[in-house]
């Protein structure tokens, strides 16, 4: 090969190096643009949230990563502003504390009308309500009562009949300890709760949507967890039923917030936070039927008997002692 070809393709292979660096540096910038959501929401709250981002334009603008509420909770505490999301969604009470430890969320810019006070950073964007629900098919084969409360759930005849979340994993199962502490005390409380957790054996689940699992498949007869999914059970037809318990329906608030972030994308991150609030929650509403904004209605199905709220803020440290309180019981 003459030494001038070996130059041409020298040269050659140095343009097509040079170009290929241009376009990852391209490719690096063009990702960098995205906002990144971090969200503990679960399929259908994920789904309502790309629906109504990409109906809007948004569609290739955002990078979405799913966690743990336990996970993302820590990153939050742990990070603060430094943290790689633009926008988060997540349970209410982990972006109030992080709000409070780290200062890491930016006011909203733009105006929602809630049925209660929310702070400047955040705006709800789903509920949760706990009750109880149970097999008929197996309540009846096994000759069991219908509970009324979660202090029957503890009785001998219920003795590995029953699924309850753990609070140690699951957001849920802080629903349950707040209505035992709140009806029974921590001293009565810690002696139900004991007993519920000796009558659950091995059922004690390690997800929010384990006991309702193992009540529809009749591995149990009972269960605590979320009330829209045993409501939405028995209407299509499943042989499940749902109880409001006398020691209270309490629920759990998800909120969305904006990093405080000087770049551009916190600016985008602020219109697609609005977007998701504005027309996400009618989807979010479906899947989730608890109503958060005025205007909104949902079924009498799907309204609790015995709404109640915990008697302390809601915080990570509250959440903390509760899980202490939990594993004491044991």
């Amino acid at each position: 090969m003459s030494r001038k070809l070996k130059r041409s393709l020298l040269l050659l292979l140095t343009l097509c190096f040079a170009f290929s660096l241009i376009g990852c540096s391209s490719n690096k910038a063009e990702a960098g643009k995205k906002v990144v959501i971090y969200t503990n929401g679960d399929d259908a709250a994920v789904e309502a949230m790309q629906n109504a981002l990409n109906k809007a334009g948004y569609d290739g603008k955002y990078v979405l990563q799913t966690f743990g509420t336990s996970e993302l909770g820590g990153k939050l505490m742990a990070e603060g502003d430094k943290i790689e999301a633009n926008l988060v969604t997540m349970s209410s009470y982990f972006i109030d504390s992080s709000q409070s430890k780290n200062a890491m969320f930016k006011d909203l810019t733009f105006k929602t009308d809630p049925l209660e006070k929310h702070p400047s950073y955040s705006t709800p964007i789903l509920a949760n309500t706990g009750a109880i629900f149970v097999n008929t098919e197996v309540m009846k084969e096994k000759g069991l009562p219908m509970p009324t409360s979660i202090k029957d759930l503890t009785k001998p005849a219920f003795k590995g009949q029953v699924s309850i979340p753990n609070i140690m994993d699951s957001s849920t199962g802080w629903l349950l300890v707040q209505a035992i502490i709140s009806q029974y005390g921590e001293t009565e409380g810690k002696k139900v709760l004991h007993d519920l957790i000796a009558n659950c054996g091995p059922h004690l689940e390690s997800s929010g949507s384990g006991p309702i699992k193992k009540v529809e498949a009749g591995e149990v007869a009972a269960g605590f967890g979320l009330r829209y999914q045993a409501v939405l059970d028995k209407k299509s037809g499943l042989p499940i039923n749902y109880v409001d318990p006398i020691e209270g329906n309490f629920s759990l608030t998800e909120s969305i917030a904006v990093v405080k972030k000087d770049d551009p994308t916190t600016k985008l991150a602020m219109k697609m936070a609005e977007v998701i609030i504005k027309d996400g929650r009618k989807d979010l509403l479906a899947n989730y039927p608890v109503a958060l904004y005025k205007g909104e209605t949902i079924d009498s199905i799907h309204q609790p008997a015995h709404t109640k709220k915990f008697n302390q803020p809601l915080t990570v440290d509250l959440l903390e002692k509760h899980q202490q309180f939990f594993n004491a019981a044991k």
